[in-house]
């Protein structure tokens, strides 16, 4: 019943292992701190916050003035890829415990997860595997992005830490009813088995049904997608899929486009019209343009009426 107890020399009391444990955690990491110089080499500076006694170098390279012994300065504190406790004024990271951004994943280990780049010249943050999708093919790849914070184990191990559901719901602004229908980049930012959900470039909460992909998007993909409506929860209905006329060929994009540019939305061509006349206007063939507005029409897109191609609404989905 002693194994997990010790005796506390400077306070004269029995704790336990995991309390000392915690206890002598450093709580600096992944912070910024004030510290005061202590010694000095060539090449760095090591400095101490005073709280608990840690000592980190400081590259001289990194620092904003010529310290001397008891000055202080701030910066950020963290163990670099050579496991050094390390202080940089230069490389601030906008991602730091409780403070969240976006970071680029760099690569990817199987068997420990994703690293992400958060500004630091020698040190980029694992995201474990026990936070990603249990489907390694949804893992993110180079070039993704996730939304994350900094948090720091027992062990003094730095890790990212992926945002959850109510920082996004924070940061996330409404979408105005104009949208519906227009294009949106955004970033996924969690998978489930009902869809997959999705922060907007400008910052709306978005959601993608499976019937509205061919394949499910990875975590932290950037996606284009097109805003098929707004939810009761006040979240954009994506779609990954293209519109009835984009999948259906440049000849009946470009008969969109001129439809929903023309002020009545109306153009003067038919399958009954002449083929030079057809060709003067779009400058494709009599053939080309039948084919392209049967589809059209199939579609639900269009109507052909008195003498007319019309769009029958402008909400083309």
């Amino acid at each position: 019943m002693w194994a997990g107890l010790c005796f506390q020399a400077e306070t004269g009391k029995i704790v336990s292992r995991l309390a000392m444990k915690e206890k002598s955690m450093n709580t600096d990491l992944g912070k910024i701190v004030t510290a005061v110089m202590i010694d000095e080499n060539e090449t760095d500076y090591f400095v101490q916050p005073e709280r608990n006694g840690k000592t980190y170098r400081l590259p001289k390279d990194e620092a904003p003035q010529v310290l001397h012994i008891g000055g202080s300065v701030q910066g950020f504190v963290y163990e670099n890829n050579h496991h050094q406790l390390q202080m940089t004024c230069d490389y601030i990271p906008t991602i730091q415990v409780d403070h969240y951004d976006f970071g680029e994943v760099v690569s990817v280990r199987r068997d420990l997860g994703v690293f992400v780049d958060i500004g630091l010249p020698n040190k980029d943050i694992v995201v474990s595997l026990d936070d990603l999708p249990s489907l390694k093919h949804l893992w993110p790849q180079p070039g993704d992005k996730l939304l994350m914070a900094l948090e720091v184990d027992n062990h003094d191990r730095i890790w990212g830490k992926l945002a959850d559901e109510a920082i996004f719901q924070t940061i996330a602004t409404k979408p105005q009813a104009k949208m519906k229908n227009r294009n949106v980049k955004g970033t996924v930012y969690r998978l489930k088995m009902a869809g997959s959900f999705v922060l907007t470039d400008d910052y709306c909460l978005g959601f993608i049904h499976p019937s509205e992909r061919d394949q499910e998007p990875r975590l932290g993909q950037h996606v284009d997608a097109r805003v098929i409506g707004i939810s009761s929860h006040g979240a954009l209905n994506l779609s990954l899929k293209p519109r009835a006329y984009e999948a259906i060929g440049e000849d009946a994009q470009q008969i969109m486009a001129l439809l929903e540019h023309s002020l009545d939305q109306r153009l003067a061509l038919t399958d009954k019209s002449d083929p030079d006349e057809i060709r003067a206007v779009l400058g494709i063939s009599k053939g080309q343009f039948k084919r392209a507005i049967g589809h059209l029409m199939k579609a639900g897109l269009v109507k052909q009426q008195d003498g007319y191609t019309q769009l029958i609404s402008d909400d083309h989905e």
